[in-house]
Order: C-alpha cells, then sequence, then structure tokens
C-alpha cells in the first residue's frame, strides 16, 4: 500500500492499492439509467439527499428482459443496484471531502471502491414499457444497471442498524 498525493486526484491521506492484473467473474448489464447529472459535483452525495430533492431519473431495461420486470408495478420501492463505471477502484484509504480524516474503504458508502457496485432504495413512480421512473439515484448519466429487486420493509429494514464511527458526525 502506498499513501499519495498526485495528479490523479488523491486527497492528502487517501492510500492506493494495485488493481488484480484480471478479474474474477463476468457481468451483465442489463439496462442503463439516466440522470440529469453529467459531472460527479452536480451528483447528490448519497441516496438520501436524491430521495430529498425528489429528482425523478428514468431506468431504462433492455428489451430483452421485459418479461423480467412483470409485478414490479406493484411495488413501491425497489433496489437497485448499479455499476459505478467512472469511479476509482484501487484506494484502500479514502478521504472524503466532508470528512477531516481518512476512512477505510469497505466502512464508506463512496463509489470508489475495488467494485464499484452501488445500491439505491429508490420510489417507483411509474412503470412504462420497460422503462422505470424512480426517486433515490445518485448516480451520473448512463451509469450501468446491474438489477433490480423488490424493497420488502418486513426484511430489509434494521431501525436498529448503526454505524459507530458516524455516529455524531455532521450530515
Amino acid at each position: 500500500m502506498t499513501a499519495k498525493t498526485d495528479d490523479a486526484g488523491l486527497r492528502p491521506g487517501e492510500v492506493t492499492v494495485p488493481l488484480p492484473a484480471s478479474t474474477d467473474a463476468g457481468l451483465y448489464f442489463i439496462g442503463r439509467i439516466r440522470t440529469p447529472w453529467s459531472a460527479r459535483k452536480d451528483c447528490p452525495k448519497n441516496t438520501r439527499e436524491a430521495r430529498e430533492r425528489g429528482t425523478v431519473c428514468t431506468i431504462e431495461v433492455d428489451p430483452r428482459w421485459g418479461e423480467a420486470m412483470a409485478g414490479l408495478e406493484t411495488c413501491s420501492h425497489l433496489i437497485v443496484l448499479y455499476w459505478m463505471d467512472r469511479a476509482r477502484r484501487d484506494l484502500v484509504v479514502q478521504r472524503p471531502a466532508h470528512y477531516d480524516t481518512g476512512r477505510a474503504t469497505f466502512a464508506l458508502r463512496s463509489p470508489v471502491r475495488p467494485n464499484p457496485i452501488a445500491l439505491a432504495v429508490v420510489e417507483l413512480r411509474k412503470v412504462a414499457g420497460n422503462t422505470l421512473e424512480v426517486v433515490g439515484l445518485d448516480c451520473l448519466d448512463g451509469t450501468p444497471l446491474l438489477d433490480i429487486k423488490p424493497y420488502f420493509a418486513s426484511t430489509d429494514a434494521i431501525p436498529d442498524a448503526r454505524v459507530g464511527w458516524h455516529e455524531g458526525q455532521k450530515r
């Protein structure tokens, strides 16, 4: 591991590692996400902020997966998994702009991670053919879609969950 500050956009205290020469698995992108954001600085910083903004985004599912969408129209909320394809993948320690100190990558929800898989619980507003209109996404326009799942409040919500280091942080 090496601590660096260079022209690659690293902040002081961030640490990188060399990436493996090859990947272990293949994925199918099942669609694309359409948002009004083309630059990271314009995106909501997290899905909570995205929900508060109320911006409607469109998920375009590849037509071959149309039959897999049956029943989604009955859901109020969905879990959306997406691939943050423009994120760095080599940081093990990051210093988010709104924190004073660095944090280990796996202790953060940042898109910068070895496998930049993001998760959002979104409100489903409309289903039209192979498109979904949703609120609660925090990604750039054109982000690849990995999966869609129904959100079950009875099993997905854990009201007493906590992140100790984050308690008391300015939000």
